[in-house]
C-alpha cells in the first residue's frame, strides 16, 4: 500500500473510534435519562394522586357523606386507577429507553 492509503485507513479507524466512543457515552445517559423520566413521571402521578384525593375529600364533606362503605368502594377505585397510572409510566418509559437504545 502505498502512504495515501495508509492514511485513508488511519483516518477511517479514528472516525470509527470517535463514532464509538460517542456511542458508548449516549449509552450511558440512558438509564440516567430513563431514571429523570421515570421520576419525573411518579412525582406527576403523586401531585394528581393528591389532587384527586383533595377533591375526592372536598365533594364528600360537601355532600355529607360519611366515610363507610361507599368511601371505601371510592378508595378501592383510586387505588387501581394509581396502580393503572404507575402501570402506564412504568410501561412509557421502558418504551422510551427500548425505543433509544
Amino acid at each position: 500500500m502505498n502512504e495515501k492509503h495508509i492514511q485513508q485507513v488511519l483516518e477511517i479507524e479514528k472516525q470509527a473510534q470517535e463514532i464509538q466512543d460517542q456511542a458508548k457515552r449516549e449509552a450511558q445517559e440512558i438509564p440516567v435519562r430513563a431514571e429523570q423520566e421515570a421520576q419525573a413521571l411518579i412525582a406527576k402521578a403523586k401531585t394528581e394522586a393528591h389532587e384527586e384525593a383533595r377533591k375526592m375529600l372536598a365533594d364528600a364533606q360537601a355532600g355529607g357523606v360519611e366515610p363507610g362503605a361507599e368511601g371505601e368502594a371510592s378508595n378501592g377505585e383510586f387505588e387501581a386507577s394509581a396502580r393503572k397510572n404507575f402501570d402506564k409510566a412504568v410501561a412509557f418509559v421502558l418504551e422510551r429507553v427500548i425505543g433509544r437504545i
